[in-house]
């Protein structure tokens, strides 16, 4: 294996009663990279993320970070390794009954108050990060727009200063001038910090902006991998079916 290699998944396979969702599957990505998965709902895209998020355990397979494997580590290591992750959540997952400042900090206090002073300094310097002044820090998330509420998700998910932040469906819910925004920061925030980073999604314009390398999810394999600027030229039916949104193809 690279030592370049950030994440390697080797043959994993997750079934869950006769469904076969996860069929063998196998990827690299590469340290300081920004991967996409992309692929149609029930393709298996989330449960590959929650399979290295240890979430879910698969039936079989490999899982390494830097070398580690996550299948078969004790806890312990486990928590270790897991402290290196940063996750934006799908619908932001902001805690509505905490402020913002608080929000963005959670990672760091585990959501107990202390050092108030200082969190307000890590929340007032992240935020900064994403485009948001100090005058959203003691507002609730309710009280911010869906975009805003995207990029407060982003600062919590870098203020861990994590290794890898792993992205799922960061544009769902937004519109195209939002999405785009959102997809500039991301591509910003990899860059900035020199993370590892992976998303699932199945919105071509931010799969084409944010990732250096696309990966396609069919019927539980990597059935396409390729640099960002072949997506639309893979020579792969599947893939063209597939990010051209048509009916007719080999995808049924």
């Amino acid at each position: 294996m690279s030592d370049n290699h950030k994440i390697v998944l080797e043959g994993v396979s997750k079934a869950f009663g006769p469904n076969h969702v996860l069929d063998g599957v196998n990827l690299e990505i590469e340290r300081g990279e920004s991967m996409a998965i992309i692929g149609q709902s029930g393709s298996g895209k989330s449960v590959t993320l929650k399979c290295i998020l240890g979430l879910i355990k698969p039936d079989s397979g490999a899982i390494r970070v830097d070398g580690e494997d996550l299948l078969s580590m004790r806890s312990r290591d486990l928590a270790r390794v897991r402290a290196k992750f940063g996750m934006l959540f799908q619908g932001s997952a902001l805690f509505d009954s905490l402020p913002i400042w608080r929000n963005v900090t959670f990672a760091l206090t585990q959501g107990r108050q202390r050092e108030t002073a200082k969190m307000r300094r890590i929340a007032t310097e992240n935020l900064e990060r994403v485009g948001l002044g100090s005058n959203v820090l003691d507002l609730r998330p309710s009280e911010l727009s869906g975009g805003m509420q995207k990029r407060v998700a982003l600062a919590r998910a870098i203020a861990p200063r994590p290794e890898i932040i792993f992205f799922d469906e960061p544009t769902t819910g937004l519109d195209p001038i939002r999405a785009d925004v959102i997809n500039d920061l991301i591509v910003e925030l990899v860059e900035d910090l020199g993370v590892t980073a992976l998303t699932i999604t199945h919105d071509m314009a931010s799969a084409r902006k944010i990732a250096h390398r696309v990966a396609m999810l069919y019927q539980g394999k990597i059935i396409w991998r390729g640099p960002r600027d072949r997506l639309y030229d893979s020579g792969n039916p599947y893939v063209d079916q597939f990010v051209q949104g048509r009916a007719e193809g080999p995808i049924r």
